[in-house]
């Protein structure tokens, strides 16, 4: 994933997304999450999953625009 493309990422994004932006498999992230090992705080919505890209952010030492 870019730098564009991360700053561009929505507040919130999926596990998918999120497995796509740290560079691991999406299996490996939800095991991660299950093992309580995954290196960014999560949001379980219900039967979904939510990653605050803000915290991406912040594991992966992206800084936004304006800051």
């Amino acid at each position: 994933m870019t730098l564009e493309e991360l700053l561009a990422l929505p507040p919130t994004v999926n596990v998918s997304t999120a497995a796509r932006a740290l560079g691991i498999g999406v299996h490996k992230a939800y095991a991660l999450i299950r093992a309580g090992d995954f290196p960014v705080k999560t949001l379980p919505l219900g039967g979904t999953t939510r990653v605050p890209a803000a915290a991406l952010w912040r594991v992966l030492g992206v800084e936004p625009p304006g800051r």
